[in-house]
């Protein structure tokens, strides 16, 4: 059942989201609960509530949960419904249910669509009063589908729990975040190099940290890395996932014919680097951030004064050797980063802004969704 921190202040917020990473219990929480609905909790005029689909589901099936789901709309009664999809677990009726209520507004936050939009983000989006994207790209893609209250938002850091630990620096070079792409190829590339390189997350030798473990390996390393390909690669893994659903509760479905096609176009098309959330926890942690370029991350960041960037493994090798051995201006570069992150991109500000805009709506302006 929901999950709620009781305030008396004046914004409700119900939270729609995983509580575990994947709706996998052994895999900890997920990076929604950590971060959107932490930082939810903590902003002093909002009143948060959490709806955790995957352990209602788990509990009590899929039906059971949705209609759970709309009896705490009921109960809650938010100003706002702030939903994070992970794939049809929420049913189309019931989001339509919620979107015709007069005193809540819907909103989604989209995280991929930088290679989701096609497969996803464009079939559910149309439910919401509200949608979030990260991807400037696609905001051309939802207007041609005749979504017109569309917020680019970025990713930021939940501030209230990334901070610096004033710990020695032991390690030179690392990485957390999970295998996929092309990420073990740069790594062999540093090995290969002379450049010892520690990694931790799901593919890893040396496994999963907790997120407390995380931070605390961001402070203590010199260098931290982050890669901005998508997770899309062509693998086993996700040749199955172009024909079956895996939903938060582990049940199957096989996919619809145009789904499988859909998902193809994406598994065999250009892939394109996002900015992501590793971009702003780094430097919030108080961590030397060297991330691959991504477009778009220069109106985050001024790169080579707080963080840096490379382009190819060649420029990797060459700027880890550089700032390994130039401890001044690594320093530097780590403590602007931070002040950055700390004035300009934290998720409750990004939060401020994007509830803004939805305020500004009510009395609702927004089309009825379809």
């Amino acid at each position: 059942m929901p999950q709620q921190e009781s305030r008396s202040q004046q914004l409700r917020v119900l939270f729609v989201g995983l509580r575990h990473d994947y709706g996998i219990s052994e895999l900890g929480p997920s990076f929604e609960y950590t971060n959107f609905l932490d930082t939810l909790l903590n902003m002093d005029n909002i009143e948060a509530t959490l709806f955790p689909f995957d352990v209602v589901m788990r509990e009590k099936g899929r039906e059971e949960m949705n209609r759970q789901l709309q009896e705490t709309v009921g109960i809650v009664k938010p100003d706002i419904c702030f939903f994070f999809l992970f794939t049809d677990e929420i049913t189309r009726k019931t989001i339509q249910s919620i979107s015709r209520r007069r005193d809540t507004v819907t909103l989604n936050r989209f995280a991929d669509d930088h290679w989701r939009f096609d497969e996803f983000s464009r079939f559910w989006a149309p439910l919401f009063h509200w949608v979030v994207t990260t991807d400037r790209a696609a905001l051309e893609k939802y207007r041609r589908i005749d979504c017109r209250n569309v917020i680019l938002s970025q990713w930021g850091a939940n501030h209230f729990l990334y901070k610096h630990v004033d710990v020695p620096q032991e390690y030179d070079v690392t990485f957390v975040g999970q295998v996929h792409s092309s990420r073990e190829s740069f790594v062999r590339v540093l090995q290969r190099s002379g450049i010892h390189v520690e990694c931790w997350g799901r593919g890893w030798p040396n496994g999963r940290l907790s997120q407390d473990e995380m931070i605390a390996i961001y402070s203590k390393s010199k260098i931290n890395l982050n890669f901005t390909d998508s997770s899309v690669a062509f693998n086993k893994k996700r040749m199955l996932k172009v024909f079956l659903n895996r939903r938060a509760d582990d049940t199957i479905r096989l996919r619809s014919p145009r789904e499988i096609v859909l998902h193809l176009e994406t598994l065999f098309g250009k892939r394109r680097t996002q900015i992501k959330g590793r971009n702003f926890e780094i430097p919030a942690a108080g961590g030397f951030l060297l991330t691959q370029h991504a477009d778009g991350i220069e109106e985050f960041f001024v790169p080579g004064k707080e963080i840096v960037t490379f382009v190819s493994k060649n420029d990797l090798c060459d700027k880890i050797r550089y700032y390994l051995t130039h401890d001044s201006e690594r320093e530097f570069i780590r403590q602007a980063g931070h002040e950055r992150v700390m004035r300009e991109h934290t998720l409750q500000r990004r939060f401020e802004t994007i509830f803004q805009s939805v305020l500004n709506s009510i009395p609702r302006s927004v089309p009825a969704p379809r």
